[in-house]
């Protein structure tokens, strides 16, 4: 009975199991050897590097002496980047989304995005304040960050430089993350201000790097969150917000010795506060908002946005900023003169005259403009409706509608609109602005104004539409 139970507890193996089971010991004890003896070596290489004592500049630990840094500062700064980021983020793909990538080639700027554009949908055109509130949002949040960005770079300066670079895996995550987060945020942040000026020095496709370098950014932002979540989270508990800003500078002290080396190991005198560093931070993001929120808000605002030039130029009464003006793209009399013809094509094509389409029923609408810079103008514009158009061109119910410029170089030449745009009552052929000619540089002799498009997608100096049926 015994032995039965025995052999129903142990199975017998047979030979050719046991001989695995061998294998699998000596395999088993020959990675644990290879790992400790990776370990063993790593370590003598790291008892080979310099001390950080032994280091010269920034390596060297005893190079920070500022009494104020610390995880409490650390993870105050970075708890207003948590909140501020995914709005950004969001913003920035909505932005993205509203060109319509998925409707044609022609619209897309980064074809290679591939499951990065997993999010796209068609861009409604109601309301049509919708792109000029969401890209307003995102150029305004990025310009309010920067301040708040600088000041939480400042705080960790003593861990970019911490010696040696790595000690372990999860230490060697966060380093990879931050080369991601510290990069790429300085990178979207310097492009996203460059454009906003137009000031494109730097020899790639802004739309294209900025939708990756974001990507890229988010990635580390995520990774780093992950890992040092419970760190901010001891740290913001370490110390109370409202005494640190009721403390002077006669009053503020170092904060504890923390394993992160945040905090100088031979803090000196202060020269500032805590809460005068906040202070100064809040006021510079202040300021910047003063100075850019007004080319998207409209109205007396516009006179402070030193920042946005092209919310300036619409200070006076009946002006309308321009982006790019004729001579810049190249448009000459011969494209627009007398010679000029608006060619409709669907199943059908027709060619008219600026007069024949002034002949065609006209609507007034009043849109806004809102570009990618962040700034934005409502207008009167009068014109023909885009679905009146189609239907000159045989097409009945119009699925899409590609409109090409007479403009031979540059983006957004030509653009695809999709079938709630083109059906919409507001969606115009305009030939007029604010009840006189569009002048050339609004792109004369005709552009289309489209609810809640951004303003690359109201093509000017408009040559030719090419519309098709719905299936």
């Amino acid at each position: 009975m015994t032995n039965a139970r025995n052999s129903r507890r142990r199975p017998v193996l047979t030979p050719l199991a046991r001989r695995a089971a061998r294998q699998l010991g000596r395999l088993r004890r020959g990675l644990v050897s290879c790992f400790r003896a990776a370990a063993r070596r790593a370590g003598r290489q790291l008892d080979r590097l310099p001390r950080p004592s032994e280091l010269p500049g920034p390596f060297r630990p005893s190079s920070w002496h500022s009494p104020i840094r610390g995880p409490w500062l650390t993870s105050v700064l970075g708890l207003v980047l948590l909140a501020g980021v995914p709005v950004l983020f969001a913003t920035g793909l909505l932005s993205y989304a509203a060109y319509n990538p998925g409707l044609s080639p022609v619209n897309d700027t980064t074809p290679g995005k591939g499951w990065l554009g997993f999010y796209l949908f068609s861009w409604p055109t109601h309301p049509e304040w919708l792109y000029r509130v969401n890209q307003g949002a995102h150029v305004t949040l990025g310009l309010v960050l920067v301040p708040v960005l600088l000041a939480k770079l400042w705080s960790v300066l003593p861990r970019l430089f911490a010696w040696p670079p790595t000690r372990s895996p999860a230490q060697l995550l966060e380093r990879l993350s931050l080369i991601m987060l510290v990069g790429g945020a300085l990178f979207e942040f310097a492009t996203g201000i460059l454009d906003i000026q137009n000031y494109y020095v730097f020899p790639f496709s802004f739309y294209t790097a900025h939708l990756y370098g974001a990507w890229v950014f988010i990635a580390g932002l995520v990774i780093h969150v992950s890992v040092r979540f419970g760190i901010m989270r001891a740290g913001l508990r370490s110390r109370s917000l409202r005494r640190e800003l009721r403390t002077p500078l006669a009053g503020t002290v170092p904060e504890d010795l923390d394993p992160s080396g945040l905090r100088a190991a031979r803090p000196a005198a202060p020269t500032l506060s805590r809460r005068g560093l906040l202070a100064a931070t809040g006021g510079a993001s202040a300021v910047l908002t003063a100075l850019v929120v007004g080319q998207s808000a409209g109205g007396w605002a516009r006179r402070t946005a030193l920042f946005g030039p092209r919310g300036l130029s619409a200070t006076g009464p009946g002006t309308l900023p321009v982006n790019r003006t004729a001579a810049a793209a190249a448009i000459t009399d011969h494209d627009v003169g007398d010679g000029y013809r608006l060619v409709l094509a669907g199943t059908r094509e027709v060619a008219l005259t600026r007069e024949q389409v002034l002949a065609l029923p006209q609507h007034t609408v009043v849109l806004p403009i809102a570009c990618v810079e962040g700034w934005s103008a409502a207008a009167s514009w009068t014109g023909v409706r885009l679905a009146d158009l189609a239907r000159a061109a045989g097409i009945t119910s119009p699925a899409l509608a590609q409109v090409q410029s007479v403009q031979q170089k540059g983006p957004f030449r030509k653009v695809v609109l999709s079938a709630a745009q083109v059906n919409d009552p507001r969606s115009l052929l305009a030939l007029r602005l604010d009840g006189a000619d569009l002048p050339r540089d609004h792109g004369y002799p005709a552009r289309t104004i489209i609810p809640g498009a951004p303003g690359v997608h109201c093509t000017k100096w408009v040559g030719k539409i090419i519309f098709s049926e719905q299936a």
